[in-house]
C-alpha cells in the first residue's frame, strides 16, 4: 500500500532537513514524499532540488495562503491511498513506525496512534465527538479521498484540523486508534504557544459544525478553559 507523507514548510531549512531525514529513515519503502514549500528564501528550494531519494519524491515551492492551504496542496498532489502530515520540525518516533502501522492495518478511513511528548508517551483517546483534538495530525493516517472530500478550511488558521476531524466523524467515516507511537510531538507549535487563540478557534468550529445539543455539551468546557488561559496570559 502506498502511503503519502506530506511535509509543509516555510523558511525552516534546518527543521526540514531533520524531518526529511526521519522520513528517509523509514524501513517501510512503499511511500511517496511530498514537500510543499511556501516560496522560502532561506535556501529551501535549492536544497530540495538536490535530493535524489530512493522513494518517490515530489516538491513545489510557491506562495500559499498559510499552513492549511499548503496542506491541501499536498493532498492534491498525493497518489497514496492514505496521507500523513509530517511538517517541518516533526519526526517519526522510530524508523519502524510506518512498518508497524502496516502490521496493525490501515483498515479505517482515519487511523491514528499515539505521540511522544517530551519523552513521555501520550496515548490518544478512543473515537468520539469532542471539544478538542484528541489525537495529533502528525499521528493520523487519513484516506486521501476523505481529505479531498473534506479539505482543511484555511479560514480556521489554528483549528482547521479540528474542524476536519469533526466533519469526518459527523459524516460517519470510520475511525480507529492503534497502540503505536507515531511521532515526536513539537511542543513549540503555534497551538501550544498561542493557547487562548487556539481555544477560541475551537469554539468557532464547534459553533459552526455541531448541533445545538452538542454545542450545549461542549462549549461550557471550552469557554471555561479559554477564560482561564486569558487570565494566565497564555
Amino acid at each position: 500500500m502506498l502511503i503519502s507523507v506530506i511535509t509543509v514548510t516555510y523558511n525552516a531549512l534546518p527543521a526540514l532537513k531533520k524531518t526529511l531525514q526521519s522520513i528517509f529513515a523509514q524501513t517501510y519503502s512503499h511511500i511517496e514524499i511530498i514537500v510543499v514549500d511556501g516560496a522560502s528564501t532561506d535556501g529551501t528550494p535549492e536544497y530540495l532540488s538536490t535530493i535524489t531519494p530512493s522513494s518517490l519524491f515530489y516538491y513545489i515551492s510557491e506562495p500559499d495562503k498559510g499552513i492549511y492551504d499548503a496542506m491541501n496542496k499536498g493532498v492534491r498532489m498525493a497518489h497514496g491511498e492514505y496521507c500523513i502530515f509530517m511538517n517541518a520540525a516533526d519526526t517519526f518516533a522510530t524508523p519502524q513506525v510506518l512498518a508497524d502501522v502496516i502490521v496493525y492495518g490501515l483498515n479505517a478511513d482515519v487511523v491514528y496512534g499515539d505521540i511522544l511528548k517530551q519523552g513521555i508517551v501520550k496515548v490518544a483517546q478512543e473515537p468520539h465527538n469532542s471539544h478538542k483534538m484528541y489525537y495529533c495530525h502528525q499521528a493520523v493516517f487519513t484516506r486521501t479521498q476523505c481529505l479531498l472530500d473534506f479539505p482543511f478550511d484555511p479560514l480556521h488558521s489554528m483549528s482547521a484540523d479540528f474542524k476536519q476531524s469533526k466533519q469526518l466523524y459527523l459524516a460517519g467515516k470510520s475511525f480507529r486508534h492503534i497502540p503505536v507511537v507515531i511521532t515526536n510531538y513539537d511542543v513549540l507549535g503555534i497551538s501550544n504557544t498561542h493557547r487562548s487563540d487556539g481555544l477560541m478557534d475551537n469554539i468557532k468550529v464547534v459553533r459552526e459544525v455541531d448541533t445545538v445539543s452538542e454545542q450545549l455539551r461542549l462549549l461550557p468546557r471550552l469557554y471555561f478553559t479559554y477564560c482561564m488561559c486569558k487570565v494566565r496570559g497564555k
